[in-house]
């Protein structure tokens, strides 16, 4: 982890260099909270202006610069990352190698492209820092409660559509989750996420501009058909609207790859998502079904996040730059699903060669007996 840190701060370093020369969110960021007709509540909400509420005290209260505020947010993906290993490592003890030599984990914790984005002033440190501790915190929300809800208000004021995937993943974890769970703590995962989302439904949807809305599948898919058009108008824009929806899932998974990276940064993250793309292909077997089923409640939610997160960006996103910043939010739950399909199957094993050796040794201890 120490080792990370400074990688991550390489990526600091990489980002800042690469926003002196080119356009980057991060210098409105620092820009905005400055506004003097504006005071610190004025900039609360959802989204954007919650970064700008976030940052106003250092900046004008503690007169951060515009370097020490990507510092600051640097060091708070820095964090994302340090509760990232806390909740692979506490749910999956067991160590798997991958590619013959590359510990999963470890490869996991240090793929540029989840650094890069979050090594910066805007969402993408905070976002991965409030899902990373809804993450730890969800195995043991009451002795972590304070977590659980420093994650939740994150997730909500930054991305409210992601906390309504995190929500309903989290609720269908502990429905079809195979820990026997007490009912108290069945009700109080309920009550909280379910009635959060009662109370905050018109903001989520406003996000889309859908409050109020008669009909939400055809005005979803207006604004999606809308969304999808205006992003694509950049130079890395790919026209999904005619894909099928596995090419879609694709899409947003695995590229871009080496036939459309946009720029070095592309062929860099064309790498990573081979890689990606390697990983996915581990849990394409007939047991992996029958794993998911048997899974538990951390597994079952992590995919349900991913899946509904994937599925609802498909239909909005169709700019391979937003794409790679936008998947870096989600994709550790996609990691975490297949590091424990692998760490269950290596468990198996073992036990499989326990009781065939034990197996041996009383066979022997008999035959030694006559």
């Amino acid at each position: 982890m120490n080792i990370l840190f400074f990688y991550h701060l390489f990526f600091w370093l990489v980002y800042y260099l690469y926003a002196l020369f080119n356009r980057s969110d991060s210098r409105s960021y620092y820009e905005r909270p400055q506004n003097e007709f504006l005071n610190w509540f004025e900039h609360f909400g959802t989204s954007t202006t919650f970064i700008d509420f976030l940052s106003y005290p250092f900046i004008n209260f503690l007169g951060f610069n515009y370097e020490m505020m990507m510092v600051f947010f640097a060091w708070l993906g820095y964090l994302g990352f340090v509760y990232a290993y806390l909740f692979f490592r506490e749910n999956i003890p067991v160590k798997i190698t991958v590619f013959k030599r590359f510990d999963l984990l470890t490869l996991i914790l240090f793929f540029p492209n989840m650094h890069f984005w979050t090594a910066s002033l805007g969402k993408g440190a905070p976002i991965f820092l409030g899902l990373m501790l809804f993450a730890y915190a969800i195995k043991n929300p009451k002795s972590r409660i304070i977590l659980l809800i420093l994650g939740s208000l994150l997730i909500y004021y930054i991305r409210p559509h992601v906390f309504m995937f995190v929500a309903v993943g989290t609720v269908l974890g502990y429905m079809s989750g195979k820990e026997k769970i007490s009912f108290g703590k069945k009700l109080f995962i309920y009550i909280v996420l379910i009635g959060g989302l009662v109370l905050v439904q018109d903001t989520i949807l406003g996000v889309a501009g859908l409050e109020g809305s008669d009909d939400l599948v055809e005005d979803f898919g207006n604004f999606s058909d809308n969304r999808s058009d205006s992003l694509s108008e950049s130079g890395s824009g790919v026209d999904m609207s005619n894909y099928p929806l596995p090419l879609k899932l694709f899409t947003f998974w695995f590229r871009p790859l080496f036939f459309d990276a946009p720029g070095i940064l592309g062929l860099i993250t064309s790498v990573e998502n081979l890689m990606y793309l390697l990983l996915f292909v581990k849990i394409l077997k007939k047991d992996f079904i029958t794993f998911i089923k048997n899974s538990n409640v951390v597994v079952k939610m992590s995919l349900v996040v991913f899946f509904l997160s994937s599925f609802a960006m498909t239909f909005i996103m169709s700019n391979l730059g937003i794409i790679m910043r936008q998947k870096s939010m989600v994709m550790y739950f996609a990691f975490f699903v297949i590091y424990y399909y692998l760490a269950q199957k290596k468990y198996d094993k073992i036990l499989r060669l326990k009781k065939f050796k034990r197996a041996k040794e009383l066979e022997v201890g008999k035959i030694v007996t006559i």
